[in-house]
């Protein structure tokens, strides 16, 4: 019997041990996930479809990657803020510009859309440390153009992208006049516990329970709760409560790691916004929120300036409307 129930624990750890090597090995197949199921890698449709007025830029990350993205305008000499906008995991750049176009509309301001490495156009494989020099490529792009106002940039990211936006922005407080993120996650680590219950105990965050034991052999942790308790611009949080995706919890851990250290932050929640459509059912109350936090947030051109441009009406937006009839 007892070499019976040896055999049966030999082979219960084999297969463990065999699970555990495959998520090793195929972790970024796990954690990325550049193509939806059934569709290609390809961008859909492009802004020409929905008639934006738009560039291709292609851009050199740090480790010499060819990186592709969408710079959309409001219209050809808009310098409202620009927004530079990180998305989430599933599939490419193509698959949220229905949102974008609501977003200049509604927002009256310029979008700059990243193609990580390894999604849509971009060359390379995603990871970590890649991405992260991805989105300093496009941040200091669209720091040195003359044809955007480079003291309103504004980092927009959502799941993935808060990640990704919350790293960026802890290392640009210069660059960077705003964070904004959205159902996001506080770490994969996190992550990997709500997807696989039985890794909770052995893989985790800073707050987590157990010896996580784990957490060495993960190559993309993103510890977004420790990059937010790193931000010293105002940050603001959009959190939809029906997220079926990742804990709503996980955005209120992070407004809370934020706001001990930054008195700029706001944390707004959403009670019918699920984790790709708050935007879309929450509709005005969501683009409202932005909208103030903006108004709020941003720097404003000095009233003289503004008259000697001949846009005294406008210190906030230097163009012929007022902040009332552009917002």
């Amino acid at each position: 019997m007892e070499s019976y129930m040896s055999l049966i624990l030999y082979g219960i750890g084999g297969i463990l041990v065999a699970g555990l090597a495959l998520l090793v090995a195929f972790q970024e197949k796990l954690v990325y996930i550049p193509v939806l199921p059934g569709l290609t890698k390809s961008y859909p449709i492009t802004p020409a479809r929905l008639r934006l007025i738009y560039e291709d830029v292609w851009l050199r990350s740090s480790d010499g990657v060819r990186l592709h993205s969408w710079f959309i305008k409001l219209f050809p000499d808009c310098r409202g803020p620009t927004l530079l906008f990180f998305q989430e995991n599933a599939g490419n750049i193509a698959h949220r510009l229905e949102m974008i176009r609501v977003m200049l509309q509604r927002l009256q301001c310029n979008v700059f859309m990243l193609s990580y490495r390894g999604y849509g156009a971009s060359d390379g494989y995603p990871s970590q440390l890649g991405i992260i020099n991805d989105a300093q490529a496009a941040l200091d792009h669209l720091s040195q153009r003359t044809d955007i106002d480079t003291d309103k940039i504004v980092v927009f990211g959502r799941s993935l992208g808060g990640a990704v936006g919350a790293a960026l922005t802890k290392n640009n407080n210069d660059k960077v006049a705003a964070l904004i993120l959205e159902n996001t996650f506080t770490s994969i680590l996190d992550m990997a516990g709500v997807l696989f219950p039985l890794l909770k105990w052995f893989l985790g965050g800073p707050g987590t329970k157990g010896p996580k034991i784990l957490n060495f052999l993960v190559r993309s942790p993103w510890c977004t709760i420790d990059a937010i308790g790193q931000v010293k611009q105002p940050v603001l949080f959009l959190s939809g409560l029906q997220d079926e995706m990742i804990p709503p919890s996980h955005m209120q851990m992070l407004y809370a790691k934020a706001a001990a250290r930054n008195r700029r932050c706001q944390f707004v929640e959403f009670p019918t916004g699920m984790h790709m459509d708050t935007w879309l059912v929450e509709g005005d109350l969501y683009w409202k929120t932005i909208k103030q936090f903006l108004e709020q947030h941003l720097p404003k051109k000095k009233e003289t300036e503004s008259s000697q441009n001949g846009h005294g009406n406008s210190p906030f937006f230097p163009n012929e409307l007022s902040p009332d009839d552009i917002w």
